[in-house]
């Protein structure tokens, strides 16, 4: 073989032997991740969805399944009996789970705010106005947001009966007012009743916590934390798609998972998710989306101690939440 013709021989050999190699080495698996939401699939979990529909999880090198929470599902029994790596939590729940010896962490949070409502007859233009009326709360409500209105309001117990997740009743008598979540029960009682009522978001009015948070046990944290940062990296990159781009790829594996949600249902939530900057709002705005910080935790912490939902001397903050997943993020809306 002439001198001139080796280099250009060894290359091509590489080039056929490292094929060769590349061909019959495995490929490298994907980590497997469970997702645990707290409800049936919707328009407020679409960032998760996107996140799976696009590929996002899986550039992430993660392997996810996203399963349904419901009204039967104790989210953080399952948690705990690793059922999921993370569930979609909620800040007082989640700090108060430390009181029952749980050790949960939030991680990210891709609500800034927290879609409950109270909704009145249109006639009512101030919350104070519900002072003394009839307000319908479910049995969340009245251990999370109920005794904060209380303090804050001065409303009473006596004022307040158990919500049936029914409207008819707040439709049938224009005294009653009733709890509900930014995108579910104001477009029911609008489309049914045939009446734009008055929504109040209690975020606007100063109720603290963060919701669709994303939650895991310390545990977790702490032996899987690039499993847990990918997730969440994905999942915001997840949320920026739905809400900036094409929410298509999202919607259809919601409705795979809840042949119940309606195109229109989901158009209505994406609509008030944007137009109530829920997701790009408040610290997302400036610190990217799925921003957690010490302030509104600590805002949180305080509400919960100050309306008796918390023992202080059992639950240390700075336990039940982390900022370094999101801290450094940057997800911009």
């Amino acid at each position: 073989m002439k001198r001139t013709h080796l280099p250009r021989t060894l290359a091509a050999m590489a080039t056929t032997l490292g094929a060769l190699c590349a061909t019959s080495l495995p490929a490298q698996a994907a980590d497997r991740f469970t997702f645990l939401t707290n409800w049936y699939a919707q328009a407020e979990h679409g960032g998760f969805y996107q996140a799976q529909a696009t590929g996002l999880y899986s550039k992430a090198g993660l392997d996810v399944t996203i399963k349904m929470g419901g009204p039967q599902v104790n989210l953080m029994q399952l948690l705990v009996a690793g059922q999921a790596d993370c569930i979609m939590g909620y800040d007082t729940q989640t700090i108060k789970a430390w009181e029952q010896g749980i050790q949960a962490v939030t991680v990210a949070a891709a609500f800034q705010k927290d879609p409950a409502v109270i909704i009145a007859h249109p006639h009512i233009k101030k919350f104070e106005e519900l002072k003394g009326k009839t307000i319908l709360v479910g049995s969340a409500g009245m251990v999370t947001y109920w005794p904060w209105i209380k303090t804050k309001y001065g409303f009473t117990d006596a004022q307040m009966r158990p919500y049936t997740f029914n409207i008819q009743p707040f439709l049938a008598d224009k005294d009653i007012a009733q709890q509900g979540y930014l995108a579910s029960e104001p477009y029911s009682i609008e489309k049914e009743g045939k009446i734009k009522p008055t929504v109040f978001l209690l975020s606007d009015l100063g109720w603290p916590p963060y919701a669709t948070t994303v939650v895991c046990t310390a545990e977790t944290v702490k032996t899987k934390p690039k499993l847990v940062g990918a997730f969440v990296k994905a999942s915001m990159e997840g949320w920026k798609s739905y809400l900036t781009a094409d929410p298509a790829p999202a919607n259809g594996l919601i409705k795979k998972d809840n042949p119940n949600m309606t195109d229109d249902l989901i158009a209505n939530g994406i609509a008030k998710m944007k137009s109530e900057g829920m997701v790009f709002g408040g610290d997302a705005a400036k610190l990217g989306i799925g921003i957690l910080t010490d302030a509104r935790m600590k805002a949180t912490y305080d509400m919960m101690v100050q309306n008796k939902l918390l023992d202080p001397t059992k639950v240390d903050l700075k336990k039940t939440y982390t900022t370094q997943f999101v801290k450094d993020l940057k997800v911009m809306p």
